[in-house]
């Protein structure tokens, strides 16, 4: 069984920044590919960004793009994702989410992902 805490969210004005964390608690398994997702209201949730277990070429949305940033700490078990210059429509619950199998590749879609977090809000003020 994997667990994944977020934590971090809250609201911010438009071009404010946040950074995300998310704790992965796992007894049996190892995690491999872990990755932030958003769901907006009334929309399918999306992948933000995602990092292999080594790091190397992490995957981002072309909307975040040179704005957000995802990394890992493999020994506290955590991924981060720093988010600059916030935009409205980056309002969202956002979700940590891992892999626990070997893809070889990187993982962008929900269903490719096993364990999921609780999500935490941002909100982003215009």
């Amino acid at each position: 069984q994997v667990q994944l805490v977020e934590s971090g969210g809250g609201l911010v004005p438009a071009g404010g920044s946040l950074r995300l964390s998310c704790v992965a608690s796992a007894r049996t398994f190892t995690i491999y590919t872990m990755g932030w997702f958003r769901q907006a209201p009334g929309k399918e949730r999306d992948i933000v960004a995602g990092i292999s277990r080594s790091g190397g070429t992490p995957y981002y949305a072309d909307s975040v793009k040179g704005r957000f940033t995802i990394s890992r700490d493999n020994a506290k078990n955590t991924v981060y994702l720093q988010m600059n210059s916030l935009k409205p429509e980056d309002t969202a619950v956002y979700y940590c989410a891992a892999v626990v199998r070997p893809l070889g590749r990187s993982a962008t879609m929900v269903y490719e992902y096993n364990y999921w977090g609780q999500g935490t809000q941002v909100t982003v003020s215009s």
